[in-house]
C-alpha cells in the first residue's frame, strides 16, 4: 500500500474529495454502515472547497493518483458559509479566547478500503506539521453517534472541550493543542 500525504493543490483533487465525501455522507449510508464504519455529516460544494483551500490547503492522502482520504482545513473566517457548522463556531467562540489563533478541521474521511491502515493517523500527522506552526490548535466536532470517529480522534490526542446539542443532534467539540 503506497500512500502519500500532502496539501491539496488541484481541482481534480478537490473533485475527488467531493466524490469521497458523497460516498460517506450519512444520508447515503444505512444505519448499520454508519454504526460500523462511521460517516460524514456535512456536504461541501467545489466552490467552497476551493475558497477554503486557498486560505489553508486541505490535507489529503493519495494512492495511485486517487484521493483516498482527506482532512479539510477550515479557517474561522468561513464560520458562516456552511449552515450545519454555524453552531459549532458559536460554541468555539464561547470557549476559546479571541486572541487564540486556531484552525478548524472541517471534516475527515478515509476510503473504506484504506480504513484501519494508519491513514487517519497519518493525515493528522501531516495536518499538524502543516498547520500547528501557524495556529495554536486544531478544533473539530464529531457527531456523538459516530463512535468510530470519536475513538479515532481520541487515539491521536484530541481532547474533549464540550458536548452540545444543535437541531436535535449531540456534538462533541474536540481540540488538539500545539504542545
Amino acid at each position: 500500500m503506497n500512500v502519500t500525504y500532502h496539501k491539496a493543490s488541484t481541482i481534480k483533487e478537490l473533485q475527488q474529495i467531493i466524490a469521497l465525501q458523497s460516498e460517506n455522507l450519512h444520508t447515503n449510508l444505512t444505519e448499520e454502515v454508519r454504526q460500523q464504519q462511521g460517516f460524514v455529516s456535512a456536504s461541501h460544494t467545489l466552490k467552497i472547497l476551493q475558497e477554503m483551500n486557498k486560505m489553508c490547503p486541505h490535507t489529503i492522502a493519495k494512492s495511485k493518483h486517487k484521493v483516498i482520504g482527506y482532512a479539510l482545513c477550515m479557517h474561522p473566517s468561513f464560520s458562516d458559509d456552511i449552515s450545519l457548522l454555524k453552531p459549532m463556531f458559536v460554541e468555539i467562540n464561547s470557549l476559546i479566547p479571541k486572541p487564540k489563533n486556531f484552525m478548524v478541521m472541517g471534516q475527515i474521511c478515509i476510503d473504506k478500503e484504506f480504513r484501519g491502515k494508519g491513514v487517519f493517523r497519518n493525515l493528522y500527522k501531516k495536518m499538524k506539521e502543516d498547520v500547528l506552526n501557524e495556529y495554536h490548535s486544531i478544533i473539530t466536532e464529531v457527531d456523538s453517534k459516530n463512535l468510530r470517529s470519536l475513538n479515532a480522534h481520541t487515539s491521536v490526542r484530541f481532547k474533549h472541550l464540550k458536548t452540545y446539542n444543535s437541531l436535535g443532534q449531540d456534538w462533541k467539540l474536540l481540540i488538539l493543542r500545539n504542545s
